[in-house]
């Protein structure tokens, strides 16, 4: 999910150099980017948000990334992504590909991680997506030979539940999180916690359970719901709040962490 500041890098048009002359290359629709952060992946990352995603979450907190184009979304070259990347490279530990949606755009991804691997002064970053998982196997196997891991988002592991919260079905999330665990290739899953809506008892117990199926000692993130710069909580059909009026309080965070520990040896980092 992208970040709610403005696009803060500089305009394609000032950007210059020896890789963006020379390989132009794929290009990709940029919503946004952030040099440094510590929260998107293992270390100190270079965050490239990507434009559109073919969920509709009403907890997203970057609607404005959510359609295919943007007025302030830009198209950049590989070369040029790199030209952005290359002076913040010696603090970086690596790069993660975000959204909006990144693997609604995997050729350019490919082409990306492709570039990253082959320079000499990037190819020591790591390369992560941070995803909602709703990809076919197609592009998993597109970007598998050039992908270190990926951090998946589990809206909900009841499929009602979850097209309501996304508009969309959560048969390819579960299949990627079982696909990338298989192959290495998962970092984390990430829950994001909505009081009253995905928090039941039940529903934790049975989420648990799956998770520990897949791997049992995998890095679980769960995440408190922040109402800070959401739309308007959408109503169910039966009339029923799609978001909750508050903040996840530390005693329930702590609460939905316990419960999954009783299911697998989680490695769960709460936030």
């Amino acid at each position: 999910m992208a970040r709610s500041e403005q696009p803060s890098g500089p305009h394609p048009g000032h950007l210059s150099g020896q890789r963006s002359s020379q390989q132009p290359g794929q290009q990709g629709l940029i919503a946004d980017w952030i040099e440094f952060s510590a929260v998107d992946g293992p270390g100190n990352r270079f965050v490239l948000f990507l434009q559109g995603c073919g969920f509709d979450c009403p907890a997203c907190h970057n609607p404005q990334t959510i359609p295919a184009r943007s007025p302030d979304a830009r198209r950049l070259s590989v070369g040029q992504v790199l030209d952005i990347i290359g002076p913040a490279a010696p603090f970086l530990s690596g790069v993660t590909a975000s959204g909006g949606e990144a693997t609604r755009q995997p050729h350019f991804l490919r082409a990306l991680f492709d570039a990253l691997a082959a320079d000499p002064a990037l190819c020591r970053l790591t390369r992560f997506v941070d995803t909602n998982g709703d990809a076919p196997r197609a592009t998993w196997e597109l970007l598998d030979p050039v992908l270190d891991g990926a951090m998946v988002d589990l809206k909900s592991l009841d499929p009602g539940l979850h097209r309501r919260l996304t508009g969309r079905p959560n048969d390819r999330v579960l299949a990627s999180i079982e696909l990338l665990a298989r192959r290495g290739r998962l970092h984390e899953v990430r829950l994001l916690m909505l009081p009253g809506v995905n928090d039941s008892a039940p529903l934790l117990d049975a989420t648990g359970a799956w998770l520990a199926d897949v791997d049992p000692r995998m890095r679980l993130k769960v995440i408190g719901f922040r109402p800070h710069g959401v739309r308007p909580s959408p109503v169910s059909p039966e009339g029923v709040a799609l978001l909750p009026g508050a903040p996840a309080q530390p005693h329930e965070m702590q609460s939905y962490a316990a419960r999954l520990r009783q299911h697998g040896d989680f490695d769960i980092v709460v936030v």
